[in-house]
């Protein structure tokens, strides 16, 4: 009987890469009453047989600092715990087979320099010059990043774990959670097979037992395992040692030299789904079953392109489980709807190099009480709770470990597990060309097909490039619509929170930088913010009745939002909230000539005068009922009208009646982002997150600090942002044009400041009516900078290695008087 303790300060369940290192981490910070459990071995789930690969470069800015900390560790982790990593920093080589690949790999090159990481852009011939053994058949290019390199998977968590104990943790083996205890919303210990411990924070570090582990707690965590294969050849006779870890991306396969062996691994493109009734409890350093049929196609692309395989025996051939979430970025942070209970799992196979970056992140969350960074990437709030569901996650894993090395074109769909989440508009936007993307489960249309194009044998479908995809001049006359005539727009995947009783409005001046204090049928644009300053959330609030609120925000922030809501509601407050996002269909209808159309269909009066902008009002519209929101989100006239979803069909199919005398063009999400970015409004997520300073993103004039306190306090960030005034600012978001028409930005393209660079973009599209590629990005500024000294300077963005001049703002580029929005 293991000497299990009575309580701890955190219980840590889980002792793979993963929760060794949040303990580790921990214990960095002076957490002394650490407890991990692991329920066999540690090591024994998936990190035993992970191929140990240490690459830095990620999909976005902080991914990379994490994965750059990870490696970092890594290098001195032996020499502080004595347990040999076997850490080689030998390189990493991606090479290229066409050329939409190579501008995928230039761009992340480009990025790279930005993230202050090494990568250097190979042709053809230095592709081999790096790795000699490489058939050229087809190469196109390459990227090389030199501090990348690979290690001892199940020796880097051992390490981890020693240096845990070393400052005073316990980790225990041979001991299984049973269950979790919490009580009035927060987590309170764990019930185990040989007694309960009582605890502070629990943290779930399961594996691919996390969303059992996570059930255990009330607590959706979506993830799935699936197979995994690779081979382990027998010794090759002259292979030469430290080669550099090399990716072949386009034949879905990489390549690790070890001990004079070639370990070839693959993210085949229809995946295995393993476990689906759960991972098997008695799960111990097992593997599956070896599948040879299903890995031959890669091994036979691997023997061309890497002919000494052809003579080389087979030593290994290996198939592990790995798990994987339904958008291949890992889960995590701290249960939207349990205190204290924190989860990192769901690595989809890139646990390792990212276990020190997500430990330390976790760690430093747990002791401050909000994350240390922008983590909304894999923060576990982005999920929504029917992503947990086991079909749909066996449905999606079988895509989702493939698109690993699949191209990773912008705007690229999944093709799985779609459907779920639809508005009762679905069918009618179908019928007129819509081309759907998914976004949280929402289908939405992003595009629309024009029915000449259809006639002519086009289909609503996408098909990828990094160019101008297929759908680029339809995006544009959508765009055109807008800006000249009218659209219209079905958002009803928009977030919908009611916020009802006597206190309604003092816990709304409490989470939000504005004044909601305001009459009824005002809305407001706030943001709520961190005790930092950083943006929350990015939201309206809509004054309903003196005890009634409506709080609307973007449908990928639902479960985000929502939660910080809930988490901000004093326990004393006489107040309701209610998540009402699916009773009510919304639709916008956007443009000059929005009022004509809608007039018609209502007795209310429209005028400027009597439905002034940034009010609310019910109005009779068709046959129906609705409450119009006179908002804009692309900068022109308009309205949304917010319909219970009885009567949407009705109201719809009405103004689209009205419409037809004035060209009124059905618009997608595409049409929506180009008016916004040529507007400069900010995509939250993107422009906007917890880590930028409201002052700094251009927003304080959504701010109120002179409010009058409500009963529960001064707003949230209040202090942050005066002290932000006082000390001046650090960055400023500024608006580009590139001035040459051609090239296409979408974010993290480097911004250079005469000739130097200083930022990056943080979301780009094309700008129809500017004639040319719309970006927003932070650069620096000293505190005591005019605005008119950043704007002196020259500007240019680098795409893909390329540098293209570009006209920079400081105030929208389009309208920036918003005139257009007040007529």
């Amino acid at each position: 009987m293991t000497n299990l303790p009575s309580q701890a300060r955190v219980v840590i369940i889980g002792g793979g890469v993963i929760g060794c290192s949040v303990a580790y981490h921990l214990t960095k910070l002076g957490w002394s009453d650490v407890l991990l459990l692991e329920r066999k071995q540690l090591t024994s789930g998936t990190t035993w047989h992970a191929a140990g690969l240490i690459g830095q470069l990620r999909a976005s800015f902080n991914m990379t600092r994490l994965a750059k900390y990870t490696a970092e560790l890594y290098d001195g982790l032996e020499a502080e715990t004595g347990i040999a990593i076997g850490y080689h920093k030998n390189g990493s080589l991606a090479v290229a087979l066409s050329d939409q690949r190579f501008e995928e790999m230039r761009r992340s090159a480009a990025m790279a320099g930005t993230f202050g990481l090494e990568a250097h852009v190979l042709t053809p011939a230095e592709c081999l010059e790096r790795y000699p053994l490489l058939s050229p058949e087809g190469i196109v290019g390459g990227v090389f990043l030199p501090t990348d390199g690979q290690a001892d998977p199940a020796n880097i968590a051992l390490g981890l774990a020693k240096g845990a104990r070393q400052r005073g943790a316990t980790i225990l083996e041979n001991i299984k959670v049973t269950a979790i205890t919490r009580r009035e919303g927060r987590v309170t210990g764990v019930q185990t097979e040989q007694g309960q411990v009582e605890a502070e924070y629990v943290v779930n570090c399961a594996g691919m037992w996390g969303r059992e582990v996570g059930r255990m707690a009330g607590v959706d965590v979506p993830l799935q395992a699936c197979e995994h294969f690779y081979i382990v050849t027998e010794p090759i006779a002259d292979l030469p040692r430290g080669l550099p870890v090399l990716r072949v991306p386009d034949e879905c396969a990489y390549y690790k030299e070890d001990a004079g062996k070639i370990l070839l691994g693959a993210f085949e493109p229809n995946a295995k789904p393993w476990g689906v009734d759960g991972s098997p409890e008695d799960f111990c350093f097992d593997q599956l079953p070896e599948d040879f049929e299903h890995f031959e196609p890669i091994l036979e692309r691997a023997v061309k392109r890497f002919p000494l395989l052809e003579t080389a025996g087979i030593h290994t051939f290996f198939n592990g489980p790995e798990s994987f979430t339904p958008d291949d970025r890992y889960l995590l942070g701290e249960a939207p709807n349990l205190r204290n209970f924190f989860v990192a799992a769901g690595f989809n196979s890139i646990g390792i190099q990212s276990g020190g970056g997500a430990g330390k992140a976790l760690a430093e969350w747990m002791e401050a009480g909000e994350p240390p960074m922008d983590l909304s990437d894999v923060d576990i709030r982005r999920m929504q709770p029917f992503q947990a569901n086991k079909r749909y996650l066996v449905t999606r894993a079988r895509e989702a470990l493939g698109l690993l090395y699949a191209d990773h074109f912008p705007y690229r769909q999944f093709e799985s597990a779609r459907g779920v989440r639809t508005s009762v508009l679905h069918e009618r936007l179908a019928a007129r060309g819509a081309c759907f993307g998914e976004s949280s489960g929402w289908e939405r249309a992003n595009w629309f097909l024009p029915p000449d194009s259809a006639a002519r044998g086009e289909r609503a479908e996408y098909a990828y490039s990094w160019g101008r995809q297929n759908w680029f001049e339809h995006a544009a006359a959508e765009h055109r619509a807008v800006r000249e005539g009218v659209g219209l727009f079905d958002m009803s995947s928009f977030a919908k929170f009611r916020v009802e009783g006597p206190d309604a409005e003092a816990v709304l001046q409490l989470v939000s930088a504005a004044d909601v204090a305001v009459p009824v049928g005002r809305c407001v644009y706030s943001q709520w913010l961190n005790p930092s300053g950083g943006i929350e959330a990015d939201l309206t609030v809509t004054r309903l009745s003196e005890t009634a609120f409506l709080v609307v925000t973007s449908g990928g922030a639902q479960t985000r939002d929502f939660a910080w809501l809930r988490r901000h509601l004093p326990e004393e407050a006489r107040c309701v909230v209610t998540d009402v996002s699916a009773a009510e269909t919304v639709i916008s209808v956007m443009g000059p000539k929005a009022r004509d159309v809608l007039q018609p269909l209502t007795p209310q009066s429209l005028s400027n005068e009597a439905f002034p902008f940034g009010t609310a009002q019910s109005i009779e519209i068709g046959m129906g009922l609705a409450r119009a929101h006179r908002l804009s989100y692309v900068g022109e006239l308009g309205w949304e009208i917010y319909v219970t979803t009885d009567m949407a069909r009705h109201v719809f199919d009405a103004i689209v009646e009205s419409g037809e005398a004035h060209g009124l063009r059905p618009c997608g999400m595409h049409a929506l982002d180009s008016c916004r970015i040529e507007k400069g409004y900010r995509h939250f997520g993107h422009d906007i997150s917890g880590e930028d300073h409201v002052l700094e993103a251009g927003l304080g004039f959504a701010v109120k600090v002179d409010k009058p306190r409500s009963a529960f306090g001064g707003f949230v960030g209040r202090d942050a942002v005066l002290r932000r005034r006082e000390q001046g600012l650090s960055h400023r978001l500024l608006q580009f044009r590139l001035t040459d028409p051609q090239p296409l930005l979408y974010h993290n393209e480097p911004i250079l400041q005469d000739g130097k660079a200083v930022g990056r973009i943080t979301s780009g599209n094309y700008g129809h009516w500017l004639g040319g590629a719309i970006g927003l990005g932070y650069v620096p500024c000293r505190s005591d900078e005019s605005v008119e000294e950043m704007l002196s300077r020259s500007y240019s963005i680098n795409v893909a290695g390329d540098v293209w001049p570009a006209e920079v703002s400081a105030r929208a580029m389009y309208d920036p008087t918003s005139a257009r929005m007040r007529v």
